[in-house]
């Protein structure tokens, strides 16, 4: 029999994940240039282009380590035990709204998901198998 398993938590979670991850990827991507100072000349004070730069590099660090905890939290889901997958949905929450805040939450899309996949897996419950009870003893050998 095959065990139950929080699936479409884990699966929204896990989307949720990679989409922080390519956020924060695409966020880096953008900070590239101003951190090596080849924007083009606008007018701007002094530094300003170096401390955008720096932002979005550290935006999208943080971006990077919430999408790799996200993907650590949706693998604590599909591991099906009740510990682990409510332990994941809290881990799942809490970087979905940290990546939401500091990285822009994976284009959006990835904080919803992140934030819908950590309710399913904080409201999920595995169902009770039952169980015959035994009613009397086999009756003896003739």
């Amino acid at each position: 029999m095959a065990e139950e398993k929080p699936t479409a938590a884990f699966v929204l979670s896990l989307i949720g994940g990679i989409f922080s991850l390519l956020g924060a990827i695409v966020l880096l991507v953008i900070a590239i240039p101003f951190l090596l100072g080849q924007v083009p000349e606008v007018e701007a004070p002094i530094g300003f282009f170096a401390f955008l730069g720096s932002l979005l590099a550290v935006s999208s660090i943080i971006g990077l380590i919430s999408g790799i905890l996200i993907i650590i939290g949706a693998i604590m889901i599909n591991s099906g035990e009740r510990g682990k997958v409510r332990n994941g949905g809290i881990l799942v929450l809490l970087f979905s709204i940290i990546s939401l805040i500091l990285s822009g939450g994976g284009f959006f899309i990835g904080f919803i998901l992140g934030l819908v996949g950590g309710i399913l897996a904080l409201t999920w419950k595995p169902k009770e198998v039952p169980t015959q009870p035994i009613t009397a003893a086999p009756p003896p050998p003739s």
